[in-house]
């Protein structure tokens, strides 16, 4: 095999494993955001039903507040009623009492339903505080390690590539360059070895020239169809 081939197919396989880790470094992003999300999400639903929690003890409070002021305007009337002479007066101040009894009543009816609620959303708030906070600390545990993994990725990949400097420096200009200028356009499937007489990127069919002159090992061929760097071994004759 050529030297040049020899150089190229290291830098090829130092370009995957470049490319590898730059994809797996660009998918931490959202994997980061996606563990962020899911915590986040069981988050609000322990904030919905909290505020739901709230919202019932506020509307309860209310009612509480309503009924006292209607107590309190229940014993005003009596007040009034008992300095009263008039018996008209009196039956009038009977039924305000009356009337407002009725509706302290109907207001302690709302209350009971509102505690009965209280309690059933007590329930559902400490279920969602746990389920949040599983969560949290599991997101919490897998960003963490994603952090690492992060780091690790960021250190192998400056270790490839100070690797890839080294062996591009290896390889003449004109080569180089040529090599590149494929790496581009092509991928990370630059170099391909010669199967038959097919090309192993494009798997098209090579002309028996070109064939003759990769196994010779004199010089770089290109294939004819893609334009790819061909080489040679004695097992692809096998």
């Amino acid at each position: 095999m050529l030297p040049v081939i020899e150089q190229l197919l290291i830098l090829q396989d130092r370009d995957r494993k470049l490319l590898r880790l730059k994809a797996e470094l660009a998918e931490t992003p959202i994997q980061r955001k996606r563990l962020q999300d899911k915590a986040a999400q069981t988050q609000v639903a322990f904030d919905v039903v909290k505020q739901r929690g709230r919202q019932i003890e506020s509307d309860r409070k209310k009612l509480e507040l309503e009924v006292q002021s209607k107590e309190e305007f229940i014993r005003k009337i009596e007040t009034q009623q008992g300095a009263t002479k008039s018996n008209d007066q009196y039956k009038a101040f009977t039924h305000q009492i009356d009337t407002t009894r009725n509706e302290i009543h109907a207001l302690e009816d709302q209350e009971i339903v509102l505690m009965e609620q209280a309690e059933k959303v007590a329930a559902e708030i400490d279920a969602a505080a746990k389920v949040a906070a599983g969560q949290k600390a599991e997101s919490d545990k897998q960003l963490a390690d994603l952090d690492a993994r992060e780091a690790n990725l960021k250190r192998e990949f400056d270790g490839v590539a100070a690797e890839r400097a080294t062996q591009a420096a290896k390889v003449d200009e004109s080569s180089l360059a040529r090599y590149e200028r494929l790496l581009e356009r092509k991928g990370d499937n630059v170099v391909v070895g010669v199967k038959g007489s097919i090309c192993g990127g494009c798997h098209m069919k090579l002309p028996t020239q070109a064939v003759v002159t990769a196994k010779a090992q004199s010089e770089i061929v290109s294939c004819i169809n893609c334009g790819r760097m061909l080489y040679w071994t004695r097992d692809m004759d096998h």
